[in-house]
């Protein structure tokens, strides 16, 4: 049984992203992406409200994902932006999300890297770790209090759920790598599914996700797809028209899982949006202004860069490419790693320094990493226009406000970093350009000037409507929450000194008392080496003091005359009998005992006590116990060698830090300055609007047309609608109606909803016999092995599981009378032929390109018949229908194969056997 259940991104929501999915087969929970949302909308205290206060967009989202995550099984991202991947490593280290999680190469460092640039530009500007308890106090990040108290909201504000970097890198790592149409056979509890991913399409190493369970079928999972060929990527494999449509492997699921966002827009053509980017900005740096374009850090920001490269080169343009993003430099690093999952244009261009084949001279003129990246094949993706900057500090120090350049700067967006901070200085400006590349999340800064630029766009010249708009002057004012981080000043700062210098000295105090007992260790060991000294010295007196004693005379009475008698009894005497001497005639009472005695006993009916009721006295032989300090193997504890052990480590690790630090400073490398007292600080800044405004869509998805004619072709047994609004969703259901072949079950959940398939399939599990096992005889047919087993159901007590082992002797048939006829003189014995089934549906395109392959021409001639042999050539002559073969099929499941007896017959025979499974019954 499947059950489905939307977590974020449902369809008939007016919130998309991000996206997150439960897919339970069977009792195994697998995870479909595991998307972030924005931690900073605009208007937050718009939002709904319940009766505690503000219910923030982002509270039951991350309350059901910590709900789930340690009962999931099995994680799968898609793709390697945050609303599919950006809050899987914060699920990870906190949530306990351990399951293993697959995805391709690239998804996995793209999402590391958009991850780590989104937790940096939020971190970098605001406390994110304050629980929802705290008080009003504004906390520094170097532990610092500020005097200034927060605004009455942040009382309330809930804990945004944003990892640290060492937190990303830790997630990432454990994420297990595929390759593009590679199959993996799960183990563990997940034993018996299998997963494949294919090419989506969109972002660089987009996934399509093929899940196969031998009880629940195939389930295609296939969000945020682009059949368009773009400049660094191809199109999804999902829809080649070229290769005859759907690609087979995908074709006809049990369950497809797709999104709708799209199905009403209508996208431009691609040279129409390309044209209208170029113009824009061309237009704007020739009038001596700026362009500001937000971005994504990781996935998209490719396409831009590539288009931008090559118009640069074409128009010869000397206007400076300024990209703001800490991790910038690392991200193309990661793509030139990975140039076999680029396609495009990038996969088939020359595109070194000079945008030329030639590459002779520049390994001499660049430094020698360029050149060694060179060596190993790196010539791709090399924009030698384009400028990093980690900051806007770092950009206004090198380029003037003044000086025309186009900035590309994350997040796209705009809710925080440097987009946000640019363009509070940057919409001031008139003739200044604020190009959008894409809509944004809901609720962000993006979204509302989109929103402000679409509304103002006349009815058809709207985005989804297939046309390109034009730039509006923007006008008004608009205020923005700015989030920041200041140093200390004056009274703060002298008390954040104090503070640390308290701490100093209660650090130093420690380190003292720490020092102070571990002398008092050393001292104790010292003495403890005395002490086992003067403890043998003390036991060789003891045993000279007890030879001493042996050696004196023991008197004992005589009951009888009461003389006494002295004996001595030798210094090694160790069968000494110690009794009473009464009479010549009595007997001798013999008293042994496990150590020697000394003294006067008297006749005794017990051990314990006289007869007449007192108590005797027996003296032992002294015993000084030996003071050893073992533990509880044994083991004798030296306190001391810990102690030398422990210096030496620390004499270790200090020379270790001093030659580290030595060759730092050799190689020119200097220790990055501490960073000074500071505090995060919120301030609303009031900004007049005088730029313009211009959106070209460059997102780089399927629109409502594409949508609308892939999905019947793939024609699922079942489908789920996901990542669309009401009016998308519906619209999709009503397209899937009008047509015959598609599909009724069609389903389009809310998130919270479940939807369960296959609730009255009854599934058994059975144990094939090591016997039985043996004697099959397997097919290969698509992915699987399939074969013809006959035998009966055993249950034995060492086993729940029924086991199915080999049947017992035949059950006469009514053709066992065949083999109890007489048999004439000479003749073989009667036997009964097995009979076969093929398994498959013959496609005559697909014959034809395997008889291509083994060298036979073969030729379709219409109403379902493909001519083979000679026949198929144009020049045909008397003899070649002789070498001609003629396949055609008759109805569904039949195939009827006509020629004369001849090489060629047995060749196309073979080759349609080939592409069935033969199961002999």
């Amino acid at each position: 049984m499947i059950t489905f259940t939307p977590l974020s991104g449902a369809a008939r929501s007016s919130r998309t992203v991000p996206l997150a999915y439960l897919l339970q087969v069977d009792d195994i929970r697998i995870l479909l992406d595991c998307g972030s949302p924005d931690w900073n909308p605009e208007n937050i205290e718009t939002q709904s409200e319940s009766g505690d206060g503000v219910t923030y967009p982002w509270q039951e989202y991350c309350d059901i994902v910590r709900k789930y995550a340690p009962e999931i099984d099995l994680v799968l991202l898609s793709h390697g932006d945050l609303a599919h991947s950006g809050l899987y490593a914060y699920a990870y280290c906190h949530w306990d999300l351990r399951a293993p999680c697959y995805t391709t190469l690239p998804v996995q460092a793209m999402a590391r890297i958009a991850t780590m640039e989104d937790v940096e530009g939020i971190r970098d500007e605001q406390e994110v770790d304050v629980e929802e308890e705290e008080t009003n106090e504004s906390v520094a990040a170097d532990g610092a209090e500020s005097s200034e108290p927060r605004s009455p909201k942040v009382k309330n504000e809930p804990k945004k759920f944003v990892a640290t970097v060492q937190e990303v890198h830790e997630a990432f790592d454990a994420v297990n790598t595929l390759r593009y149409s590679q199959p993996t056979h799960l183990q563990g509890k997940c034993q018996g599914l299998t997963i494949t991913p294919f090419a989506a399409g969109h972002t660089l190493g987009g996934t399509i996700w093929k899940i196969r369970s031998p009880s629940a079928g195939t389930i295609v999972y296939a969000v945020n797809l682009n059949h368009m060929r773009e400049r660094h990527i191809d199109g999804t494999v999902l829809y080649r028209p070229a290769a005859g449509g759907v690609f087979e492997p995908l074709a006809r699921p049990d369950l497809f899982i797709t999104d709708a966002d799209r199905v009403n827009v209508v996208t431009s053509r691609r040279k129409d949006r390309d044209a209208a980017l170029i113009d824009a900005i061309s237009a704007t740096l020739s009038s001596r202004s700026s362009l500001l374009l937000p971005c994504d850090s990781s996935t998209r920001l490719l396409e831009l860069l590539v288009l931008l490269d090559q118009h640069w080169k074409y128009a010869d343009f000397r206007f400076p490419i300024c990209l703001l993003s800490r991790n910038g430099r690392e991200m193309l690093t990661f793509v030139r790693s990975m140039m076999e999952w680029l396609g495009g244009t990038v996969s088939k261009e020359d595109v070194g320094v000079d945008g030329s084949g030639r590459t002779g001279g520049t390994r001499r003129r660049r430094g020698d990493d360029d050149a060694d990246d060179e060596a190993l094949g790196a010539f791709a993706l090399r924009f030698k226009f384009l400028e990093f900057f980690p900051s806007p500090q770092s950009l206004l120090q090198t380029y003037s406000s003044k000086e025309p350049k186009l900035i590309l700067a994350v997040p796209a967006s705009l809710s925080h970093g440097p987009s946000r901070l640019l363009f509070s200085d940057f919409a001031a400006v008139p003739d200044n350009v604020v190009l959008l590349t894409s809509r944004g999340e809901e609720d962000t800064l993006g979204r509302i000037l989109f929103d402000k630029w679409n509304n103002s766009q006349r009815g058809d010249d709207k985005w989804d409507k297939g046309k390109i708009g034009s730039n509006v002057m923007m006008d008004g004012a608009m205020t923005l929450k700015m989030n920041s981080k200041v140093p200390l000043q004056g009274v703060e700062l002298e008390a954040f000194l104090a503070k640390e210098k308290a701490a100093k000295d209660r650090e130093a105090a420690h380190q003292a008392s720490m020092a102070r007992n571990q002398r008092i260790l050393e001292a104790d060991e010292d003495e403890s080496d005395e002490d086992s000294d003067s403890d043998s010295d003390e036991e060789d007196e003891v045993e000279r003091a007890l030879d001493e004693s042996q050696m004196d005379t023991d008197e004992i009475s005589n009951p009888a005359n009461g003389s006494p008698r002295k004996r001595k009894i030798p210094k090694n005497e160790d069968d000494a009998d110690w009794g009473l001497d009464i009479d010549e005639g009595l007997t001798k009472q013999l008293l042994s005992f496990d150590i020697y005695l000394k003294g006067n006993v008297s006749k005794a009916t017990s051990f314990f006590k006289s007869a007449g009721g007192q108590t005797h006295r027996f003296r032992m032989f002294p015993y000084v116990e030996k003071k050893r300090r073992v533990d509880e193997y044994g083991e004798t504890i030296d306190v001391g060698m810990w102690l030398r052990k422990g210096k030496v480590l620390e004499n270790e690790a200090e020379d270790e830090a001093t030659r580290e630090a030595r060759r730092n400073q050799a190689e020119g490398e200097t220790e990055a300055p501490r960073e000074p007292p500071s505090k995060f600080v919120t301030s609303e800044v009031e900004i007049q609007l005088a730029c313009r405004l211009l959106f070209v869509d460059m997102e780089g998805l399927n629109d409502g047309r594409a949508v609308k004619m892939i999905v019947p072709q793939v024609n699922p047994r079942k489908m789920i609608i996901v990542h669309a609004q009401a009016a998308a969703a519906d619209a999709l259901i009503d397209s899937c109606a009008n047509i015959r072949s598609m599909t009724r079950d069609i389903y389009a959940p809310s998130v919270g909803e479940t939807v369960q398939i296959g609730q009255h399939t009854n599934s058994f599990s059975i144990s094939l016999s090591d016997e039985l096992l043996s004697t099959i005889k397997m097919s290969r047919f698509e992915d699987n092995e399939v074969g013809y087993v006959t035998g009966r159901v055993a249950s034995h007590f060492s086993s729940t599981i029924p086991i199915l082992e080999p049947s017992g002797p035949a059950i006469p048939t009514p053709n066992a009378n065949i083999l109890q006829t007489p048999r004439l003189l000479g003749s073989r014995p009667l036997q009964i032929l097995p009979r076969s089934t093929m398994i498959g549906e013959l496609k005559l395109t697909a014959l034809k390109s395997r008889l291509a392959s083994v060298g036979v021409q073969a030729e379709l001639v219409g109403e379902g018949v493909l001519i083979c042999g000679a026949g198929a050539k144009r020049d045909q002559s008397s003899s070649s229908i002789q070498d001609t073969v003629a396949v055609r099929k008759t109805g569904p499941g039949r195939v009827e194969l006509e020629g004369n007896v001849s090489d060629i017959y047995y060749v196309v025979r073979k080759e349609i056997y080939n592409l069935h499974a033969l199961v002999a019954t």
